[in-house]
């Protein structure tokens, strides 16, 4: 389509003479340069991004068929996609003056609000990814992905790149990453065996590390060679924590708070996006308020406030200005100095005066304010109040101040979290009584349907909880539900907070509640493996036969995760050990997929089936033999699982699934158990033939030693040894010419 013609987003391919003839080379990777040149037509700069043609010629392909989705994305943190240029195998897009934050990090030293900025635009963009539908995965998510324009304002860019498909392998999309140089990025569970697709959570980890090489500006894993980095990753090793710079603001801390749970081993414990949007929000906001800076006043060491980094000049003043004496903490002098005028100014981001002096953490500067006609509960951009500045600072007195001149306790911010929210999130059950006794509901909700007692129970504050108790009704805690339906009973079970589900379990709070997902707080406590939040359910009568919206039961959960304590305790309770998920699986498939052989026991001594069939007629064995779990095999052969029993799809045995594995121990132990060593499949296959095609050499000779026949042909008339010698397997060639 011409570029002239093409109305705005939508996808476009260039031709090379709708560009100026110079072409600027601003960077080079691993598959191709980066080009900036300008539109002759827009006179706009635009960056060129080539792929060798040799090399890549397939990711160009993939990316091409995706590029009319992605240039209808339009997000300020994400970088706008404009078509392609076919004729220089090219994809174009939005100029990004600064360049990538891979380079930067390397070459400038960042303040620490510059950081907090980055971070929080980057989880901005990511969540923007994550709330289509379905959520947008990036993979290939890094420092060299994200970019920067000319006021240093983050843009995400490379989301179209990498693609989970559909039978993929995990060693397929490892190989990918690798090239790519990712191996610093990839979260565990992609170089382990757990059979599931990425999800969100492998963004979240990517995330963790680029948190880290933001708050550190040094390189993950420096001088580590890439099988080094893989066997620590998955030993639980992280970038070192002691390379954060020591003087950092105290906010710092909860950053690195979120950065730990993004990088955590499980998946199912990394937080959400949307999550972690809201809390560099907030500290985003913390930072940029020149509470508290340095000041060396007459050469006066005491003038040194405890925090230096904290000052971030969002509004140009003379050094001897009022926000200087706010930040000096030469009180006295800014009383004397403060105008009205003053006191009606707007700063950037909408703050106000007012803003600043309870940032100051000064009383009786705030009272001297409020006094010359400041408005109370006048709002920056985003909303925040001066009360919500003094909660998140916890400065009581300074909130009671605020309180007395009329400051409204119930009013929110953009996404409307109230005061009572944050002094939630943050477990200050002083505020809350304080907010409370002026008004406050306790009962507020957020534009996402979150109360001040959800983030309590979330966050395990057990005062706070009680404190809101006292003042809610039977139907606001048993009713409120957040954005994905939880009520506080989930969130609660889900984080393990044991005395907080006491608390709410004592308060009428419903046990066999689901959420939107129909998952009960029996569900979130057995995924996490809280032992004792189960135990307490238990006690309460939750209904344990309970499916959520796919079919899993407490115990499927129980199972696939491999916690035998719960499984056990399950069992006891009346749980099922032979019911199905919506797939057909049973908690037995769901363990023996996962290698969890203790489970697979259990649920075998309580009544299990080890033959039973699932989706297309797999039974456990054939899962452990796919998934090489050889502990797994040999217990549910021990269990009298039938080693000849065949899916329904295509005939296969456990023997034909392990010799395609290639896991000897399984092989042996089938058939050590008298599997059928010549069974044939619905294509007259082997495992011989299958031991031939993988060049397992010991499997193949194993194979023999019990009796397979290496004359027998598969329905194309090929035998072993011609499978071998199209695979080009030379060894095993050798063999089964010697055998003959």
């Amino acid at each position: 389509m011409d570029c002239h013609t093409s109305p705005p987003g939508e996808f476009r391919d260039f031709k090379r003479d709708d560009f100026e003839e110079t072409w600027i080379k601003v960077a080079e990777g691993r598959f191709g340069q980066v080009y900036e040149v300008k539109v002759k037509l827009w006179r706009e700069k635009c960056a060129l991004k080539t792929f060798d043609a040799t090399l890549c010629a397939n990711v160009y392909r993939k990316i091409k068929e995706e590029l009319s989705n992605i240039t209808k994305l339009k997000f300020k943190y994400i970088m706008s996609v404009y078509g392609v240029c076919s004729e220089a195998t090219a994809v174009v897009m939005e100029y990004m003056s600064n360049g990538s934050l891979n380079k930067l990090l390397a070459n400038h030293n960042f303040m620490w609000p510059k950081k907090f900025q980055m971070i929080h635009e980057i989880s901005m963009a990511m969540n923007f990814l994550h709330c289509m539908k379905p959520p947008l995965l990036h993979l290939n998510l890094k420092t060299s992905n994200i970019l920067l324009d000319d006021h240093l304002h983050v843009k995400i860019s490379d989301f179209g790149i990498m693609h989970w498909e559909e039978g993929m392998s995990k060693t397929a999309l490892m190989e990918c990453l690798t090239a790519r140089g990712n191996i610093n990025y990839i979260p565990p569970e992609v170089f382990t065996q757990c059979p599931d697709s990425p999800g969100t959570a492998f963004d979240v980890y990517s995330f963790g590390i680029v948190m880290w090489e933001i708050l550190t500006q040094q390189k993950p894993y420096t001088g580590c060679s890439v099988t080094k980095v893989l066997l620590q990753v998955s030993k639980g090793k992280r970038p070192g924590l002691e390379m954060i710079p020591e003087k950092r603001p105290q906010e710092c801390d909860e950053l690195i708070s979120i950065m730990k749970q993004c990088w955590d081993g499980n998946p199912w414990m990394r937080s959400k996006f949307s999550d972690i949007v809201r809390k560099t929000e907030a500290l985003n906001e913390l930072v940029k308020i020149p509470g508290l800076i340095s000041a060396h006043r007459n050469g006066d060491a005491e003038q040194k406030s405890n925090n230096p980094w904290m000052f971030y000049p969002m509004h140009k003043v003379s050094s001897d200005g009022i926000l200087s004496m706010l930040s000096k903490k030469d009180f006295s002098s800014f009383r004397q100095t403060v105008k009205g005028e003053d006191v009606h100014m707007q700063f950037s981001g909408q703050k106000s005066l007012l803003h600043f002096t309870v940032a100051s953490g000064d009383a009786e500067s705030v009272k001297h304010v409020l006094s010359m006609g400041a408005e109370v509960n006048c709002t920056t951009a985003r909303g925040y109040t001066p009360l919500i500045i003094a909660v998140l600072k916890r400065f009581y007195n300074i909130i009671l101040l605020l309180l007395e001149h009329g400051a409204s306790a119930t009013q929110g911010d953009e996404d409307q979290w109230t005061p009572m929210h944050f002094a939630a999130q943050n477990g200050d059950d002083r505020t809350i009584r304080l907010l409370l006794e002026k008004g406050a509901e306790a009962h507020a909700q957020d534009k996402a349907g979150w109360t001040a007692l959800h983030l309590a129970c979330q966050n395990g504050h057990e005062t706070v909880a009680r404190l809101l108790l006292s003042r809610l009704s039977e139907d606001a805690i048993v009713e409120h539900e957040q954005d994905e339906g939880r009520t506080a009973l989930h969130l609660a079970s889900f984080y393990g907070h044991i005395n907080i589900v006491k608390l709410l379990l004592g308060r009428v709070a419903d046990p066999n509640v689901t959420d939107y997902s129909f998952s009960t707080a029996l569900h979130l406590a057995t995924e996490q493996g809280h032992n004792r939040v189960v135990r307490l359910l238990l006690i309460n009568e939750v209904k344990t036969e309970m499916s959520d919206i796919r079919g899993y039961s407490p115990l499927h959960l129980a199972a696939l995760k491999g916690h035998a304590g719960i499984c056990r305790q399950l069992l006891s309770n009346g749980a099922n050990p032979n019911s199905k998920t919506d797939q057909g699986w049973t908690p037995m498939h769901l363990a023996a997929i996962r290698g969890h052989e203790a489970v697979v026991v259990l649920l075998e001594s309580k009544g299990g089936s080890v033959n039973v069939k699932g989706q297309n007629g797999w039974t456990p064995l054939h899962l452990a033999c796919r998934q090489s779990k050889s502990d797994v095999v040999e217990k549910l052969l021990a269990s009298s699982a039938d080693p000849n029993i065949k899916e329904d799809s295509e005939g296969w045995t456990p023997l034909h699934i392990a010799c395609a594995s290639v896991c000897f121990r399984s092989v042996i132990n089938l058939l050590l158990e008298k599997a059928d060593v010549n069974a044939v499949n619905s294509g007259n296959v082997t495992p011989l033939h299958l031991a031939a095609q993988y060049g397992s050499l010991p499997i193949v000779n194993g194979l023999l030693m019990n009796g397979a026949d290496r004359t027998l042909a598969d329905s194309s008339g090929f035998t072993a040894l011609d499978v071998a010698q199209r695979c080009e397997k030379w060894d095993i060639v050798d063999i089964l010419k010697n055998q003959s």
